[in-house]
């Protein structure tokens, strides 16, 4: 659905652009822009690939495993079903490790891990588990303690003070991922509740 409205913008703008006899400058307005897109997207690769690897180092030199151990009561309480030493919390401590440092990119992989792991430990194979509903609104809601990426962008649009968006960013992140665990904690006791 998504790329028909993006297709259904283009056509658009290009419509508009040759009815107002402007089709030059709508042609290149669009090779500017996806000139900077390349450029933004250089810029975003280089703190994605360091981000990743630096995940990918903390997972093999035990860090997560340690990370975990530190968080277990609040990983205990969100996630009861999962058993302590399982794949799934070590997934779940790494996607969420990776949202606190803002990288949503490199975070994707990591829940889809979590997410396999999780299904692994789900008895009924079309039906999502609590734990899985839990993940997923934390993954989402994102809870960042530095937002790596939105300052990088703002970094590369040539931003006065690209980290002056750290605090805002706290409040609307706990905010979304306080309200989105009571919600899922107390949709999941009305479901229990019922059956």
């Amino acid at each position: 659905m998504l790329n028909y409205i993006w297709l259904g913008m283009i056509v658009t703008g290009f419509v508009v652009g040759i009815i107002n006899g402007r089709i030059e400058a709508v042609t290149q307005a669009a090779i500017d822009s996806a000139g900077k897109a390349v450029e933004l997207s250089i810029a975003l690769l280089g703190i994605m690939c360091m981000w990743t690897g630096l995940m990918n180092i903390a997972e093999k030199s035990g860090l997560v495993l340690y990370i975990a151990k530190i968080v277990r009561p609040v990983l205990g309480f969100l996630f009861p079903g999962i058993p302590k030493r399982h794949a799934a919390m070590g997934a779940i401590v790494m996607n969420l490790v990776a949202n606190m440092l803002g990288l949503g990119n490199a975070a994707t992989p990591l829940g889809l891990k979590a997410m396999a792991e999780l299904q692994k430990l789900n008895p009924r194979k079309d039906t999502a588990t609590d734990a899985m509903c839990m993940f997923l609104v934390l993954n989402t809601s994102a809870l960042q303690l530095i937002p790596a990426t939105v300052i990088a962008i703002r970094s590369a649009a040539n931003s006065a003070n690209p980290a002056e968006i750290i605090g805002p960013v706290w409040v609307t992140s706990i905010c979304a991922t306080l309200s989105g665990v009571i919600a899922a904690k107390l949709l999941s006791f009305v479901y229990k509740a019922r059956l």
